[in-house]
């Protein structure tokens, strides 16, 4: 007998060692980032992201419409409401290895047939044709995580948890990315809107001359005629810009949670500095800092934890059951104590025979749905590096296009003045004036642009390497 106890208690052993763990975790892949992005000098491993919101976007204005949006928006809240039914679930989870314990009270009354055994029996012995049963007891039952089970479910919704919080950051720095280039969007339609209007009263300017020289018949109705079209073109901007400064005006108050309607802007674009030096540091320290990629990485957390689940599904669960309480056949004797007490202690094994295949394969799933969450991460990994170098390379090049179109402005606000001076003292036609001043309207329009472009691309190289948590 006692050999027999051993040899279970040395089987019961080596099933515990055995089911510690029962898969192997897949581990974040090491070479998943490059060294560098393309085309940075690693001369400063301290990134941007590390800069607080409020610093690194210091205008006013910005900064309160950054505070609404993360008060208000709607999308912000429904990430936040994620997170808290993913807190509830991880809460139940973490109740998972207790007891179930059970109250039950029942009371019941059997007529069996006077032809039947109970009621053959009952009429002998009780002198009764009724039987009669009352029951009050507590029932309890436990399955032991041998194989890591729960442990893993644990794990599963741990990770989940994380991964939701990690769903609202990614969500909170597109919010503050996208306040913060919609307000820079209104300043280069505020600014295109002061060029435009600015141009037309030079176009007013130039055509009282060209009306003045056909009066005195010095040049046809042609000139004219130019000259309209070309001060239509100028005037044809304000309702556009009008129109867009609404719409974006709108848009902006949309995502601070607010009704449509105007955006208070107390500065310029001219006033505006774009940020001349913006380091962004290793990648491997935007991975563990980017929201997107690190709920990509909780999820590998999520599909190990999975896999382990299904694995322990296919070998045997222990469970101990165990009930107690009070038991009569009258209800005179059912509080009678200690005659009606009673208790049952139970314990079982049981391993799935004809489910093994059916078990089998969702482990096989489980494991390839681990391999698609590796291959995912690695994607994710890869984006991001992606969206980082091609940030890095807006601004070099931007910065290059600003300068270039910041000469080309000077030049054409030159060539009009002399344009016109020239124009005025008959040595230069109205197709020289005109063909200047539309040059110069254009290329205004563009320096606005391209400098917003750099606005914009560095609020995005900070989005992108995970700053705005």
């Amino acid at each position: 007998m006692k050999s027999h106890n051993h040899l279970n208690i040395f089987l019961l052993l080596a099933l515990f060692v055995a089911g510690c763990k029962v898969s192997k975790d897949v581990l974040k892949p090491a070479d998943a980032t490059p060294a560098a992005y393309r085309g940075s000098i690693v001369s400063d491993t301290s990134s941007i992201a590390s800069i607080p919101v409020k610093d690194f976007i210091s205008a006013p204005d910005v900064q309160k419409l950054i505070d609404t949006a993360i008060a208000k928006n709607y999308d912000l809240q429904l990430a936040v409401k994620n997170i808290e039914a993913s807190e509830l679930l991880f809460r139940q989870s973490k109740l998972g290895n207790l007891p179930t314990l059970n109250l039950q009270v029942t009371a019941n009354s059997n007529r069996p047939s006077d032809n039947s055994l109970n009621g053959l029996t009952s009429s002998q012995f009780l002198g009764t044709k009724h039987i009669e049963d009352y029951n009050a007891n507590v029932g309890l039952s436990w399955e032991a995580d041998i194989w890591g089970k729960i442990k893993s479910q644990k794990q599963a919704a741990l990770a989940s948890y994380l991964q939701t919080a990690e769903v609202r950051k990614a969500v909170q720095t597109r919010l503050i990315a996208n306040v913060a280039q919609g307000y820079y969007q209104l300043l280069m339609m505020d600014a295109q809107m002061a060029i435009a209007k600015k141009n037309l009263a030079l176009n007013d300017s130039t055509l009282r001359i060209i009306h003045m020289q056909f009066d005195a018949g010095q040049i046809t109705s042609l000139a004219i005629q130019q000259a309209e079209a070309q001060q239509l073109v100028a005037a044809q901007l304000i309702p556009q810009l009008e129109q867009n400064i609404s719409i974006q005006e709108n848009a902006l108050k949309i995502l601070t949670g607010a009704i449509p309607g105007p955006v208070e802007r107390s500065s310029s674009l001219d006033q505006t500095k774009v940020p001349e030096y913006l380091s962004a540091g290793l990648p491997s320290a935007m991975v563990s800092r980017r929201p997107d990629v690190r709920a990509a990485e909780l999820s590998l957390d999520v599909a190990n934890a999975r896999v382990g689940v299904a694995k322990a599904s296919m070998y045997p669960s222990l469970s101990i059951t165990a009930s107690g309480g009070l038991n009569s056949f009258k209800a005179s004797n059912w509080f009678n104590v200690p005659a009606s007490l009673f208790g049952v202690v139970a314990g079982g094994i049981t391993q799935p025979v004809f489910q093994r295949k059916q078990l089998k394969t969702q482990f096989e799933l489980a494991q390839i749905e681990r391999e698609k969450v590796v291959i995912q991460f690695r994607q994710s990994v890869l984006t991001a590096v992606g969206e980082v170098s091609d940030e890095l390379v807006k601004l070099e090049k931007l910065k290059t296009q600003y300068d270039i179109s910041q000469q080309r402005v000077n030049t054409l606000q030159k060539a009009v003045k002399n344009a016109n001076l020239l124009f005025r003292n008959g040595m230069a036609t109205y197709l020289e004036v005109i063909t200047a001043q539309s040059n110069s309207l254009q290329s205004e329009l563009e320096l606005a642009a391209i400098k917003t472009a750099r606005l914009n691309a560095s609020i995005e190289l900070y989005r992108s390497l995970g700053g705005g948590i």
